[in-house]
């Protein structure tokens, strides 16, 4: 039977009630806000500390700034007493305009920041534009500080953790049977794993930022903590 159909026992979601869900949830987002304007709060949140900073990440929303702060403080890092900060800049879109207002090359703070594959063209030609540099390949872009998840985050850290591991993530927070019923979709029955735990993750706001907290907690221990973020934490 392939991991994608290998039953758990016993589902926890049919044995663990919608309060103990909603309190495993709450834990998982302890710290962060959650809803449709969580993103613009927690780039809010995060620009007054860019004055004081010595090096910036620029990613593109609240679930990459989650997953790279707790990678961080699982690594034994405190990124606020660094004075490293990850400022989520609400869509790849906006990398050109963001970059800008770091003003001229000669004054900017360090920057770095991490993007999806869908979205790497987009980063090259802000980081053109802004003149922080002429990156032409991945390579280039890396040794500016900007590195590339394939195809995202999210399928960056489901391959790390493996998908044997991720599922059984998903029984400790009873989501097992939600996850099921998405196997179970006509349009998702026969697909790979991996493919159903990524649309999994990114079919509800909450959900995906609450992965990405736990999927990062896990691959940080048990060392698999995936290329791009790792790289990432080192060059900062």
């Amino acid at each position: 039977m392939s991991v994608g159909h290998r039953l758990i026992q016993p589902d926890r979601e049919t044995a663990m009630d919608a309060t103990n869900r909603r309190e495993l949830a709450r834990r998982a987002l302890e710290g962060y806000d959650s809803g449709p304007d969580a993103s613009d709060r927690a780039t809010a949140r995060a620009l007054p500390k860019v004055a004081d900073a010595v090096a910036v990440v620029l990613v593109e929303g609240l679930s990459d700034q989650i997953a790279l702060e707790t990678a961080a403080m699982g690594r034994g890092r405190d990124l606020e007493a660094e004075r490293v900060v990850i400022l989520p800049i609400g869509g790849a879109h906006a990398i050109g305009r963001v970059l800008t207002g770091f003003g001229p090359p000669a004054t900017r703070v360090r920057l770095a920041g991490l993007c999806d594959l869908h979205e790497e063209e987009i980063f090259r030609r802000g980081l053109v534009a802004a003149d922080v540099g002429s990156p032409r390949t991945r390579t280039d872009m890396e040794h500016l500080g900007f590195y590339v998840c394939v195809k995202d985050l999210e399928d960056e850290l489901i391959r790390g953790v493996g998908a044997a591991e991720v599922q059984e993530l998903f029984d400790s927070q009873g989501d097992l049977g939600s996850f099921r019923s998405l196997q179970s979709q006509p349009a998702w029955r026969g697909q790979e794993p991996e493919a159903q735990m990524r649309r999994f993750l990114s079919s509800g706001a909450r959900r995906k930022l609450r992965y990405a907290r736990l999927l990062a907690e896990a691959a940080v221990g048990r060392d698999v903590l995936p290329r791009p973020l790792e790289a990432l934490l080192t060059a900062v």
